[in-house]
């Protein structure tokens, strides 16, 4: 059963909040790779209740570790895309309105490693990749931390739904460790919060790549004060070589299952997670390939991006590779 959402958990705009959001990502659509001090004026500008809502989300997140944002205007879309970085809205407004919420959250990011160091991700089905485990696939995706291999993981993502699939029943699957605790032992939490966890690199930043893919660790899979705990998992990619461990990462998988939220976004739909509290994944669906199938973009973003790293990019907002900054934390 899904959880039914809390009145702090959500915000629909009204319509002159939806009307002012869409002035300023029409002005902040083109400029996504400035700093964000070049936005700070527009961030200023948002509705006093979108501003008061996330950044009150940003400072606690809650035991949910996500808030939803609905009515977004979307504009005109085109098609939705069946290829890799199509560039399909490339300067459209809803670019505008993902950094200007990643930047009242943090900094808009991206990585270097992964998607050419896109800012903005189109999520969408790509014929041939229906059962890649990321964002290219159709089948279920299991719960998550983002980019749990990465020494500079995203403080949070953000999830904005222009098309549903078809069949209106994937869902964007958020589970938080600060609920799934409660589900697991105080034997297991005390593994789960040893070092002795391993991350595979996910297969959006081992594209081309040959060879054993590589992996991060020894991590925590738990951690932070024991009321207020973080997660570092992903079901997928994340092992440990101790059977007693691996027990331990079963039952965090089936705590986090029970306490689910099934979230069904429809279109104008912003999901924004906290990536350290909560582990997402996805439902599956059946895409057609028709110009109509569901269709998210995707953004990340940090509280604050530490001076060496930002000296290291060469791009505004782009993370170095891992290569470059492995071993520095």
């Amino acid at each position: 059963m899904t959880p039914a959402l809390a009145a702090q958990q959500s915000l629909s705009l009204s319509e002159a909040e939806t009307q002012k959001l869409w002035q300023l990502s029409r002005l902040a659509a083109g400029a996504s790779e400035a700093s964000p001090l070049a936005l700070s004026g527009l961030l200023l500008d948002l509705p006093k209740a979108v501003r008061t809502a996330l950044l009150e989300f940003a400072e606690g997140s809650g035991d949910s570790g996500f808030f939803l944002l609905r009515g977004v205007t979307l504009g005109d879309l085109p098609p939705t895309p069946t290829v890799h970085h199509s560039g399909a809205l490339r300067g459209h407004p809803t670019d505008g309105t993902l950094t200007l919420v990643a930047d009242l959250l943090g900094s808009l990011v991206g990585y270097q490693d992964e998607k050419d160091g896109d800012l903005i991700h189109d999520v969408h089905a790509v014929p041939g990749e229906e059962k890649r485990i990321e964002n290219s696939g159709s089948v279920a995706f299991d719960f998550h931390t983002e980019n749990v291999h990465h020494p500079l993981r995203p403080d949070y993502l953000g999830l904005l739904c222009l098309r549903q699939d078809h069949d209106r029943v994937a869902a964007t699957r958020v589970a938080s460790v600060r609920e799934a605790v409660r589900h697991l032992t105080p034997e297991q939490v005390a593994v789960l919060r040893t070092p002795q966890f391993y991350s595979s690199y996910p297969t959006s930043f081992t594209r081309g790549r040959t060879g054993p893919v590589p992996r991060s660790g020894p991590h925590p899979a738990i951690f932070g004060p024991e009321d207020r705990p973080f997660m570092r998992f992903n079901s997928h990619t994340t092992h440990a070589a101790d059977p007693e461990a691996t027990v331990a990462l079963k039952a965090l998988a089936e705590a986090l299952e029970a306490v689910c939220h099934n979230v069904v976004l429809e279109p104008g739909d912003l999901v924004v997670v906290d990536n350290h509290v909560a582990a997402h994944g996805r439902s599956p669906f059946v895409p057609r390939y028709d110009g109509q199938d569901r269709w998210l973009r995707r953004f990340y973003s940090v509280r604050s991006i530490l001076g060496w790293t930002q000296h290291m990019m060469t791009r505004q907002r782009v993370i170095p590779t891992m290569e470059e900054i492995q071993g520095v934390l």
